[in-house]
């Protein structure tokens, strides 16, 4: 195989994103086909990115002889049952976050997939970030020394799509929630890998601005224990009256990292560690556009990395495994909520 013959299933924002990452890495990709329930969106999706073949339905094009893998662009609530029956019909899978919207369909996911000899990787863009990458190399190479405390920040102003309600966007049926969901996902993803795994956690969640009854929270802010010892918080909202903000602050043993989407160089690291850069900030240089230009970064940088693993039978760096934590550190959070005390992993049952 010298290209991957790839399908999108939703023609939505994601895949959108997910037709220009292939564009991109065109030497590796070639999008063959495109679904979505609006047969319309589907076409000018196809016809934009120069895809052959249009379904409405996502078994038909399962079908599909000559296509190796499938991107799930869905609702989050449909990922499991779309991930099933493609790993079923011998399709790769790269699937958007949240996974799903419990741990049972994750791991009904993450089966299927070995089941059937596929291979599956969570669209956890964030982890493809190259400021994001830049500060895990840092890490590993002890510049800052054993994290003690971090904090992040993704407020976005989403008041438009969660005051719709008619969109599945932040629904507990739907989507598993709000920003929480949402958003504390793609942060649960990233801490856990500067930080290690999750012990406890401790959250609040409220309706803020959106206060529809078919809408979960639209502001959340979560306090992490982490096993190796450091502590975290988390600002999560879709409700600001601001422009977009995600950021991060990393302060360990010897050292701080601060990373924020908004700077032309994203990143900033100051050290003790002896050597020519001890003692003062410096600023990696990364590929990089602030928002929302990363984003087409990102997305490219994990799509290429999700074809590499296809043409080269290896392992994808975000397994299901991996997705699979994340939403459960959103699970906790959400329990923790409701009970109003902090909640240790393994202490509850989750779905």
């Amino acid at each position: 195989m010298n290209r991957v013959r790839v399908g999108i299933i939703g023609a939505g924002s994601a895949g959108l994103l997910h037709a220009l990452s292939y564009s991109q890495i065109h030497e590796k990709a070639q999008l063959v086909a495109v679904c979505d329930v609006n047969e319309v969106t589907a076409m000018g999706l196809a016809k934009t990115y120069k895809a052959e073949k249009v379904y409405t339905d996502y078994k038909k094009m399962l079908e599909q002889k000559d296509l190796d893998a499938v991107s799930i662009c869905l609702p989050h609530f449909l990922h499991a049952e779309v991930t099933e029956a493609a790993a079923k019909a011998g399709k790769h899978v790269f699937c958007e976050k949240p996974m799903a919207t419990t741990l049972k369909d994750c791991d009904r996911m993450i089966n299927a997939a070995k089941k059937a000899g596929v291979k599956l990787m969570i669209a956890e863009n964030h982890r493809w970030t190259p400021a994001h990458i830049a500060m895990k190399e840092a890490l590993d190479q002890g510049k800052i020394g054993e994290v003690i405390l971090a904090r992040t920040y993704e407020v976005v102003d989403e008041r438009t799509n969660m005051g719709n309600p008619s969109l599945w966007k932040g629904t507990a049926d739907r989507a598993g929630g709000g920003s929480l969901m949402d958003q504390g996902v793609h942060k649960a993803a990233m801490l856990r890998w500067f930080c290690g795994d999750v012990k406890s956690v401790y959250c609040w969640t409220s309706q803020q601005m959106i206060k529809l009854p078919n809408k979960a929270e639209d502001t959340a802010m979560m306090f992490l224990k982490f096993d190796k010892g450091a502590i975290a918080d988390l600002f999560l909202s879709f409700a600001p009256i601001a422009y977009f903000n995600n950021s991060f602050e990393l302060y360990g043993t010897h050292g701080t990292i601060l990373e924020d989407h908004a700077w032309t160089d994203p990143v900033r690291i100051f050290s003790i560690r002896p050597g020519k850069d001890s003692y003062r900030w410096i600023t990696p240089k990364v590929e990089h556009q602030p928002h929302p230009g990363y984003y087409r970064i990102s997305f490219r940088l994990e799509a290429e990395h999700f074809m590499d693993c296809i043409l080269h039978d290896a392992k994808p760096d975000l397994s299901g495994e991996d997705g699979k934590a994340a939403v459960e550190v959103a699970l906790l959070g959400y329990y923790s909520a409701k009970a109003g005390k902090e909640i240790r992993r393994g202490e509850v049952q989750l779905p």
